[in-house]
């Protein structure tokens, strides 16, 4: 019987591979179907990348912050009271605060430019980039900043050690180049310096935190900070906990979700219309083989397992052709374009392979009805 089967499935492939035609166009169809949807959801997956950035690049335990806080760059400031409370509070080994804003400054040219400025606890500087140029304790010196080596760093016009800047009428001098692990998604470039100046140099409210760095003594003691912080009207987030806001932000509440999704299931439709219609067609004209199989000997069962092992291996060649596509041309983009924001991770693979498995078995179950419909003396006789 497996023999039987083997030759049976090998029969199929012979079949399908010898029309030229339809497996080209189910192979490119399903291929077009399979570079859209990964493309989609590796770009979503880019800017959420991006959009979890700067916690990514602080790199703290929890977050404390304001309930109505959504993203890294929409702060709430919090009051000073709150951090003292966090530092005499049970299982926590410390708490530190940082100031995350945004300003313009003016560069040498006269022009103005947005940029993002962090603000590291002063005695501890955790959080801290890894420099590739300067040193760690030059941050402490007059007007001192370090300036972040990604892909805004050209719009501050090639800032070097000693270049300097204006800030709100201060000046600013950078005095390190620094690498972080993911960069930004708004588009502007980051700066680095202690609090104190942070808080002088760009206007403030009457409080001036914009978030509570914590490290717990122990794990067990999360849940217990986190009551404590809730207690006191705000939110103590771990970093994955942190992370999954602001993806549920983006994803529910605002339009690149949705839009997103719509593309996705276009391509889906767009490769299910291609490749179904391209394989029923494939299968209304070869009935009479089919129909001659049935009058050898072969079972309904067979010709079953014959059409599924068509449709998977067509389905699983271009889902090949297509990761390997969306792969070379994401490495093509990020070459050439620094800002461009696409990722491909394991659950983008398998929601391309799944999507691909509905299209194969959709194909497969109407060309399976019009199969098992055959009679071999109606094929002989016509």
């Amino acid at each position: 019987m497996r023999l039987k089967n083997k030759g049976i499935l090998l029969i199929g492939l012979k079949l399908l591979i010898n029309d030229r035609a339809k497996f080209s166009a189910l192979l490119i169809g399903i291929s077009f179907a399979v570079f859209l949807m990964t493309q989609m959801t590796a770009m979503f997956a880019g800017i959420l990348n991006r959009a979890h950035s700067t916690v990514t690049n602080i790199a703290a335990p929890m977050w404390v912050i304001d309930p109505a806080v959504n993203t890294p760059t929409s702060s709430i400031p919090l009051p000073d009271y709150l951090l003292a409370a966090l530092r005499s509070m049970p299982g926590v080994d410390y708490a530190l605060p940082l100031f995350v804003g945004g300003a313009q400054v003016r560069l040498p040219s006269g022009t103005y430019q947005g940029v993002t400025v962090i603000g590291l606890d002063d005695a501890s500087l955790f959080g801290r980039p890894e420099l590739e140029q300067g040193e760690l304790q030059d941050i402490y010196a007059d007007n001192a900043f370090f300036v972040v080596d990604d892909a805004e760093y050209d719009k501050l016009e090639h800032p070097q050690i000693g270049s300097s800047f204006e800030l709100n009428d201060h000046r600013g001098v950078i005095v390190g180049i620094a690498k972080v692990v993911s960069n930004g998604l708004n588009g502007v470039p980051t700066l680095y310096t202690t609090y104190s100046r942070a808080i002088e140099y760009l206007p403030t409210t009457r409080f001036t935190i914009s978030y509570i760095l914590v490290r717990p003594r122990h794990t067990g003691d999360i849940a217990h900070i986190q009551q404590s912080v809730a207690a006191l009207g705000y939110l103590a987030l771990t970093r994955d906990e942190f992370n999954k806001r602001i993806t549920d932000f983006y994803t529910y509440r605002t339009g690149i979700g949705t839009n997103i999704l719509l593309m996705t299931v276009i391509s889906f439709l767009v490769g299910l219309s291609i490749s179904g219609q391209t394989f029923y067609s494939f299968i209304t004209e070869n009935l009479e083989k089919f129909g001659a199989l049935k009058a050898i000997g072969a079972k309904g069962r067979d010709l079953v397992e014959m059409i599924l092992g068509m449709a998977i291996v067509t389905a699983m060649t271009g889902f090949g052709l297509g990761i390997g596509l969306v792969t070379l041309t994401i490495s093509l983009a990020r070459a050439r374009l620094p800002n461009y924001a696409a990722m491909i991770g394991f659950w983008n693979l398998a929601l391309a392979l799944v999507m691909v498995l509905i299209i194969a078995a959709i194909s497969s179950w109407f060309a399976i009805r019009r199969v098992l419909k055959i009679e071999p003396f109606d094929i002989f006789r016509s």
